[in-house]
């Protein structure tokens, strides 16, 4: 039996507690809240915690999952040749405790953005619809399956609360 490949990634929604949320600007991405792929035999948490302060500086606590989003379809990478594979993504509220603002290879800036602010700097539709759920969370994991035909294209099939 030939197992499936899944890219499985979690990110960060970082609150300062003073109404901020933390936001990188990735080189291909633009403006996104933090987070990445996980690492051969890294747990989620872990993984997310570790990609925040890889992009950002910033040390984080995880508070509560808010949405696994599952993107459902093969499309190509900024290189145009590279195969991404289906992908399945937890997004997580995070508290900041400590560090301090700082790029990385993978970012070139990164800033606290008051939480109401947020959707002014981004851009890609997967991003700015798994913040509004965010914004708009009742207590209920929000649950999104989508298809991403192109790095900038971004359909759903389905959003709802489990």
């Amino acid at each position: 039996m030939a197992f499936p490949t899944h890219i499985v990634s979690a990110g960060g929604i970082v609150e300062d507690g003073n109404g901020n949320i933390l936001l990188v600007k990735a080189h291909d991405d633009g403006w996104v809240y933090p987070g990445g792929i996980t690492e051969v035999g890294e747990n989620l948490i872990d993984g997310v915690i570790r990609e925040i302060k890889e992009e950002s500086g910033i040390d984080v606590t995880v508070s509560h999952l808010i949405n696994i989003v599952s993107s459902t379809s093969v499309h190509k990478w900024y290189d145009g040749v590279t195969d991404v594979p289906t992908k399945v993504m937890f997004d997580f509220v995070c508290k900041a405790e400590g560090g301090e603002l700082a790029t990385s290879d993978e970012t070139s800036d990164c800033r606290w953005v008051p939480k109401d602010k947020v959707l002014d700097f981004i851009v890609l539709p997967i991003i700015r619809t798994r913040y509004e759920a965010y914004l708009n969370f009742n207590g209920s994991v929000n649950y999104i399956e989508c298809t991403t035909p192109s790095t900038t294209e971004f359909n759903v099939k389905v959003n709802r609360h489990v």
